[in-house]
């Protein structure tokens, strides 16, 4: 089994930036693809960010493109969501995820209990 632990979350303004970390345990997480997803208040959960076990692959959400960067090592078992120029619909509780590499929710196997971001304006 492997146990996800997000980290890194806050609260700050509008246009600050975050580092959100994701700490794999249990087993290594290598072989699988990372991912980011959010759920803003009220709303469903949301992809925002995914990268292949090489991190050769990346990829974004339209909303975060450009702003955000997924990354992740691997010898040290964990994943990283860089957030620049953060805005206030970038609320949300943010959660990390392994498994197949897709946009879509069902596609990763493991998934963490999240952390918070909630930006002011």
């Amino acid at each position: 089994q492997v146990q996800l632990v997000e980290s890194g979350g806050g609260l700050v303004q509008a246009g600050a930036s975050l580092n959100l970390s994701c700490a794999a345990s249990g087993r290594s997480v290598s072989a699988y693809a990372m991912a980011w997803f959010r759920q803003p208040p009220g709303q469903e959960r949301k992809f925002v960010a995914a990268i292949s076990w090489s991190a050769v692959t990346t990829f974004y959400s339209n909303d975060v493109t450009g702003r955000f960067t997924i990354s992740r090592d691997n010898a040290k078992n964990t994943a990283h969501l860089q957030m620049n120029s953060l805005k206030p619909e970038d609320t949300a509780v943010y959660y990390c995820a392994a498994g197949e590499l897709m946009d879509y929710g069902s596609a990763y196997d493991y998934w963490g209990q999240g952390t918070q971001v909630t930006v002011s304006s």
